[in-house]
């Protein structure tokens, strides 16, 4: 019997234009010689997308919610998909922009001993611990002290065996949600959160280096495997998130005002 591999995948508004390119990608290279059975489970607006045909696509609706939130909450956006994810064997989160370029096999999978996934953030896996961007606000469910912390991961790609995943996942939204009734919005939002929980729990993460995040046109001494393709060839980060500079300046005072 073939292991199952749920796949998330959040892409609302303009981000539906990378769908087709990471679904072929994903089809192409990952896991494919270990026979794995790989779903689909994409989060989106759009009325029809690429490949929705294919019984292994699941597309479930979701609305475009204002910037930061459609990051901020992607651990609520899983929840829509509970019952289906918890028949999965394993569970991985894609950011809309990666692209797979070489094959991966089961380096990527978890263990027993070591279920939860982690890449090392492609911009700070050289860097000191002073210079990573750790929630910094003590009020914050994300907040890591200054003498704490060994590694900085990503939050575009991770995963783990289902049941540790989900159980990281209510672990984080229930974070998220106490930091929103107290007005706080974490640096980076849910990446803050998923690092906060790999310094609580840092025997569970298996690590992954940045070849599995490698941002396109950086020169990093990995061989790439994922590439984060650049936003700016498709528009630029507020393009794609259909913000408009008023809506910026907007949503930059909202943001201020809740850090009075």
């Amino acid at each position: 019997m073939k292991s199952s591999l749920a796949i998330l995948y959040i892409a609302t508004g303009k981000y539906i234009i990378f769908w087709k390119d990471f679904f072929e990608s994903s089809e192409k290279y990952l896991l494919n010689a270990e026979g794995f059975e790989k779903h689909y489970f994409i989060f989106t607006d759009a009325l029809q997308i690429e490949h929705e045909n294919n019984p292994r696509v699941h597309k479930i609706y979701q609305e475009p919610l204002p910037w930061p939130y459609i990051t901020l909450d992607r651990f609520t956006i899983f929840q829509k998909a509970r019952k289906e994810l918890e028949k999965m064997d394993f569970i991985y989160f894609f950011n809309a922009n990666m692209l797979i370029v070489k094959p991966i096999g089961k380096e990527i999978l978890p263990n027993r001993d070591k279920p939860i996934v982690m890449v090392q953030h492609p911009g700070f896996f050289n860097k000191k611990r002073k210079e990573y961007t750790y929630e910094t606000n003590p009020r914050s469910r994300a907040y890591v002290p200054d003498n704490i912390g060994k590694y900085y991961f990503m939050g575009g790609l991770n995963g783990g065996l289902a049941k540790d995943y989900l159980e990281m996942v209510d672990e984080l939204r229930k974070r998220v949600e106490e930091d929103k009734k107290n007005g706080i919005i974490a640096v980076w939002h849910d990446e803050s959160h998923l690092n906060r929980y790999a310094v609580d729990y840092p025997d569970k993460i298996k690590i992954l280096d940045p070849s599995y995040g490698y941002p396109e046109g950086w020169n990093l001494p990995f061989d790439p495997k994922i590439i984060i393709r650049d936003k700016n060839k498709y528009g630029g980060h507020n393009y794609l998130r259909g913000i408009t500079t008023s809506r910026t300046s907007k949503l930059k005072e909202v943001i201020l005002r809740l850090f009075k």
